[in-house]
């Protein structure tokens, strides 16, 4: 499997959730033999486990909802009805997202740099958080 399907932007939103169309994505080809190699190490980890995280889904039980869905609205109903999250943590879910790594994540600080240094991306300055690399480095921003 040599061709990258790319999932929808972190950026996207369903429900109020923002990665959660990405998210789905990500098991949607998972479950087809699809999702590259370079995403399957973190599927259900990383933004993926925060989305969870702060949801209060396990793992397990949304990829369920997600194969026995056929369209992004199934998923969507699944989670209206069943997680009930205030608008408050979703926005603070957003806001952890768009402010990862922080200023002050002298590690995490040095993990992107590196990253975008192996991306060929070191001059970008535009790119200041995992979001923002995402994006470029699948060729939306």
């Amino acid at each position: 499997m040599s061709e990258i399907i790319y999932p929808r932007s972190p950026r996207e939103v369903m429900c109020g959730w923002m990665h959660l169309p990405r998210f789905i994505d990500k098991v949607r080809l998972h479950l087809a033999g699809k999702l590259h190699p370079d995403y399957q190490p973190n599927l259900s980890r990383g933004f993926d486990g925060l989305w969870l995280e702060t949801a209060g889904v396990d793992a397990k039980q949304f990829i369920e909802v997600v194969r026995n869905s056929v369209t992004d609205g199934e998923v969507c109903d699944w989670v209206r009805k069943n997680v009930k999250q205030p608008e408050a943590i979703k926005a603070a879910h957003r806001e952890r997202m768009l402010n990862y790594p922080r200023k002050d994540d002298a590690e995490m600080q040095a993990r992107l740099k590196l990253r975008k240094e192996q991306a060929g991306m070191a001059h970008r300055e535009d790119i200041q958080n995992f979001v923002d690399f995402i994006d470029a480095d699948e060729k939306r921003l």
